[in-house]
């Protein structure tokens, strides 16, 4: 990585079924938290505008230009910050995807839509064109939503296209954490690219998530680990190529939806 220091972080948030000013609110208190700590990039879970429901995600749905997203691109600009939030995103041709806005810290917003489905998301959203790469504090970031990081090309093309990070925003669960973080830290690795993973903290369109978000260097070090399901702001800092990470747990607030079971 060409700059001296980099911030990052990944938010284990919690998210409220299709309730867009509670989990705001919520993305703004984590903000406001990795502001204080100097975070350059903070990166949200899958859909974690909306909460992770498919069967909700039209009426909730976002356009690039909507008008919601100023309180998120404020503060991304106020702390001259990258905040990436998941959101279900209609195109021009009102198609639904899968999305990820960047409210970046010179006030543009890039959209990121993901590549490749898991099995049944078909019935609701079509497949995105991924998007391109930012750049934060000389850093190369390239996005990733969820099932896009089991893919091992998606990776394999972030680092064609010269990623410092790998920034996934997902849901996974237990039964599917070990061998989808076994994927992640491998990329690391063989691409000596950061990798970080920020999963919800609580259930969410009827999955329970597994939470033990994650930040690895780009040598496969684990820098920053949730060790469950709490709410937490993980942080990992670089120094002269030195990596050091941290976990704040976030202060208790109000109970979001919680899940109905696992569908």
């Amino acid at each position: 990585m060409p700059q001296d220091s980099l911030v990052i972080a990944a938010a284990q948030s919690a998210s409220a079924p299709g309730d867009f000013p509670e989990n705001i609110a919520r993305h703004l208190r984590f903000g406001e938290i990795a502001a204080e700590q100097d975070v350059q990039m903070l990166v949200f879970p899958e859909l974690s505008l909306t909460g992770y429901e498919p069967t909700l995600a039209r009426a909730n749905s976002f356009r690039p230009d909507d008008s919601r997203l100023d309180p998120l691109l404020r503060l991304a600009e106020e702390n001259h910050m990258t905040l990436v939030a998941g959101a279900p995103i209609l195109n021009d041709k009102d198609e639904l995807l899968v999305g990820a806005f960047a409210m970046c810290a010179d006030g543009t917003v890039v959209t990121y839509t993901k590549e490749y489905l898991h099995s049944g998301e078909e019935r609701f959203f079509t497949p995105g064109l991924g998007g391109s790469c930012l750049r934060v504090e000389g850093a190369t970031v390239a996005l990733a939503i969820c099932a896009d990081t089991t893919h091992p090309q998606h990776a394999a093309s972030a680092a064609a296209r010269g990623a410092d990070i790998y920034a996934a925003g997902v849901l996974i669960t237990e039964n599917g954490y070990e061998a989808d973080t076994a994927l992640l830290r491998q990329y690391s690795l063989q691409h000596k690219m950061a990798v970080l993973m920020a999963n919800h903290s609580a259930p969410t369109g009827g999955w329970v998530s597994a939470g033990k978000s994650a930040i690895w260097s780009n040598e496969g070090k684990l820098v920053a680990g949730s060790p469950g399901t709490d709410e937490a702001l993980l942080i990992a800092k670089m120094r002269k190529d030195t990596w050091e990470g941290m976990v704040f747990p976030m202060p208790t607030s109000s109970a979001v939806g919680l899940s109905r079971g696992i569908v």
